[in-house]
């Protein structure tokens, strides 16, 4: 047993020693006079650089929402790979492919469950070596009940450039 728990605290240090995590995450708020919606998210990140072209990460997410005096929250978890297909000077562009699991609740109703499959695209400008600033615009795949994007719609597919999938966030790297 002290001979795994060893083994195991060397790999830990050796992971670490020469690891690339980073941690993030983005806020999005939006509104809709016409709806009068307003909703708000908070999606903290935690990903592994790979290499220079790929990481991992995942994603957990709090939406709130109130739209005609009606509440709604809504819980995510998001793991995505992150491959990054052009990089000039601080400039990294990027697609983010993953899986996203949510519970949606509407005040007064039932929880929903929802899923969504697809890949999001994105930009992140470096301002220091270990501190850059993000922003994802866009949704390329599958949805069904997702939070967040048509919870309560039922499935979509295709693309989707709606104005309230933008969000802005930070990464810092380890």
């Amino acid at each position: 047993m002290k001979k795994i728990i060893l083994s195991l605290m060397i790999l830990f240090a050796a992971i670490s020693a020469s690891a690339q995590v980073y941690v993030g995450g983005s806020l999005a708020w939006t509104h809709d006079d016409d709806a009068d919606a307003n909703q708000f998210k908070l999606a903290p990140e935690v990903g592994y650089n790979l290499n220079d072209d790929w990481a991992v990460a995942v994603e957990l997410a709090y939406t709130h929402g109130k739209t005609s005096g009606v509440k709604s929250n809504a819980f995510s978890i998001a793991p995505y790979a992150r491959y990054t297909f052009f990089a000039k000077n601080i400039v990294r562009l990027f697609l983010d492919g993953g899986v996203g699991f949510s519970t949606y609740k509407v005040k007064g109703a039932d929880s929903d469950n929802g899923f969504e499959i697809g890949i999001k695209p994105g930009i992140a400008v470096s301002l220091t070596p270990k501190l850059s600033l993000q922003a994802r615009y866009g949704f390329l795949g599958y949805r069904d009940k997702y939070a967040g994007a048509g919870a309560g719609r039922g499935s979509i597919s295709g693309l989707d450039f709606n104005p309230n999938s933008l969000s802005l966030g930070i990464k810092y790297e380890f």
